[in-house]
């Protein structure tokens, strides 16, 4: 797990997996499977890739994902642990692009701590994607309240938050929509999660984060990923934050999340508009799944 968000991975340097939205489904479950966000496959990289290893990503509902953020870095700990490849940096394909991860490693010779270069931010609207045509407004990255909240929430929910309900877009080679309030504690994420995942303005649903600043570097989140619903963490969505605030005047290009299975250090280079997630990957256990 990366802080929490916890994927059952299986090598497939030695092994095929046929049906993987399928596995992912039944292997994922928590309370008749092994348990967990997901499952995620480390492979040979593709043909002309010049990459280490490769990942793909699997929602516990059996949707593939672009990438995942402390999924890649639990990649990165199984390549190198399970002596697939010592690279360092190691690059690691995903679906939309070749990551780079610089990583240190303990006593025990076993990785400990993992900086992953996210890449620039994606921004264009048409590329994140939302359908701009949709919204009332376009300010700088937010947009003014477009959904409908749903009527089963608590009327006052919004104010006891001290919501601001526009949001800022972001793509980190998957899709996320930020939204800033006093009191991450009091949102109905497990209500208002499913209805912005699946909103119509998002053609391929969509990741969605609730954050509280405490100060201009350092944020409080709670999120709700796409085909998953709350998880522990999101590297990319901390990665999407910090882009988020820094184009809102909210936070710096320096941030520390707090996210409920740990912190993350972001930092969004104003010279090479790369974002850097610095943070942890763990072993659980090992074993077999029957046929």
């Amino acid at each position: 797990h990366g802080i929490g968000n916890d994927y059952i991975y299986i090598n497939c340097f030695n092994q095929t997996i046929g049906q993987p939205q399928e596995l992912a489904r039944v292997i994922s479950d928590r309370h008749t499977g092994v348990g967990g966000d997901g499952l995620i496959l480390v492979l040979p990289p593709s043909d002309k890739v010049d990459a280490d290893v490769r990942m793909r990503m699997f929602n516990n509902d059996g949707s593939e994902a672009e990438m995942c953020g402390n999924g890649i870095r639990c990649v990165c700990k199984l390549a190198h642990d399970q002596d697939i490849t010592s690279a360092n940096p190691m690059r690691i394909q995903t679906k939309t692009s070749v990551l780079s991860l610089d990583y240190t490693v303990n006593s025990n010779g076993k990785i400990d701590q993992i900086t992953v270069n996210m890449g620039q931010p994606t921004l264009n609207p048409e590329n994140i994607p939302v359908c701009i045509s949709d919204l009332k407004q376009i300010v700088n990255y937010s947009t003014s309240t477009l959904v409908q909240w749903p009527e089963t929430l608590p009327e006052d929910w919004k104010e006891l938050s001290g919501l601001d309900q526009r949001m800022t877009c972001v793509s980190m080679g998957n899709p996320h929509a930020v939204f800033y309030c006093n009191d991450v504690a009091t949102i109905p994420l497990e209500t208002v999660g499913p209805v912005l995942e699946k909103h119509h303005i998002f053609p391929n649903r969509i990741n969605v984060h609730f954050v509280q600043p405490l100060s201009r570097s350092e944020v409080i989140m709670r999120t709700w990923e796409r085909g998953s619903g709350v998880t522990q963490a999101c590297g990319s969505g901390a990665s999407a934050v910090c882009v988020a605030g820094v184009l809102i005047e909210r936070t710096n290009r320096e941030l520390l999340a707090h996210l409920p299975g740990g912190d993350l250090q972001l930092r969004w280079a104003e010279d090479s508009n790369h974002v850097f997630m610095t943070g942890a990957a763990a072993e659980v256990f090992r074993g077999e799944w029957p046929d």
